[in-house]
């Protein structure tokens, strides 16, 4: 069997490929965050005040672990965690001023490292990939 014929093979290969290049070019320009870490930060951004639990389904990241990734954020300042006055068990989450500063000063290098993670195609090419990724996740 071989494994350049396997879409599940292709994809991690791709995704190892995203955050070698999301880790080296973020490093340089001097942040400290995962690609997680950025998509948390980002969708909170969107949702202000969004659960934990929401905030693994909108980035797709397993409920379980999602805790330890709001632990570092909180940590290093980003991201502050409230008990909800709707339900207590819940507990809502937003960015701090830090958090806002970094995620502002972040997100030109994270846009601009997306046409490296697919650097050996043609703007077309990268176009296309980005229409058929989303239709097999369905979010087309």
């Amino acid at each position: 069997m071989d494994e350049r014929k396997m879409a599940g093979h292709l994809i991690r290969r791709l995704h190892q490929q995203s955050m070698q290049v999301f880790q080296a070019q973020t490093q340089a320009a001097g942040f400290d965050l995962t690609s997680v870490q950025f998509a948390a930060l980002n969708a909170l951004a969107r949702d202000p005040g969004i659960d934990q639990a929401s905030l693994a389904a909108t980035i797709g990241f397993d409920r379980a672990t999602i805790g330890g990734v709001i632990d570092r954020l909180e940590r290093k300042g980003l991201v502050q965690r409230e008990v909800s006055a709707q339900d207590r068990r819940a507990r809502q989450l937003t960015l701090t001023a830090e958090g806002e500063s970094m995620l502002t000063a972040c997100r030109p290098v994270v846009k601009a490292l997306q046409t490296d993670i697919l650097a050996l195609l043609s703007p077309a090419e990268r176009e296309a990939f980005m229409a058929l990724a989303k239709k097999a996740l369905g979010l087309a």
